[in-house]
């Protein structure tokens, strides 16, 4: 089940979401499902959702960039990320805090400007500064208790998407994303 109108939405997480500039998010568990999957020639395979996917996407249309940030390395991240447009990837990184704070800087926003997803005690720097931090259905309980929203979705099933879906709606852009898809 997913929300359905922008007043679902409790109050406070509306208002968050209204004030959002950058969108970031971790990679493992929170646009997949947690599992990586290793070849014997030693090549990583991901699963990600094709409703995550519009989502980001639809985020950059409508002027909120994303970031994702990953403390894995590899390729299957860079190639999602350049057929969804998202220009600001960041992987094999230590400091997950420090990775988003210098982007903050570049792109010269506050921290209240940024909504973060992420769902395992790596993420716990980044989401403790954000000004949305959100965590998937299925993250790791220390981090549940620890954001300001969770999905209904579990990461690498639609969390990210509605994440995606609260920003632009807060930001007054549903009516326009629906106009595109519905018959005239």
């Amino acid at each position: 089940m997913t929300y359905s109108h922008l007043n679902d939405f409790p109050a406070d997480v509306r208002e968050r979401a209204a004030r959002i500039r950058l969108a970031a998010f971790d990679v493992d568990g929170t646009l997949t499902d947690g599992r990586i999957t290793l070849g014997s020639n030693g090549h990583e395979a991901k699963s990600f959702h094709v409703g995550d996917g519009l989502g980001l996407r639809l985020l950059g249309e409508y002027g909120v960039p994303v970031a994702l940030v990953t403390a894995r390395g590899g390729s299957v991240v860079a190639t999602r990320a350049k057929e969804l447009g998202i220009g600001h990837v960041f992987t094999g990184v230590g400091d997950k805090r420090a990775c988003i704070e210098t982007l903050r800087g570049q792109l010269g926003i506050d921290a209240a400007q940024i909504a973060y997803m992420g769902d395992d005690l790596p993420d716990l720097p980044v989401l403790a500064i954000a000004g949305l931090a959100v965590a998937p259905a299925d993250a790791h309980p220390w981090v549940r208790e620890r954001v300001h929203w969770r999905t209904r979705h579990p990461g690498g099933h639609g969390a990210a998407r509605e994440l995606c879906d609260l920003l632009l709606a807060a930001q007054g852009h549903a009516d326009a994303i629906l106009a595109r898809y519905l018959p005239a």
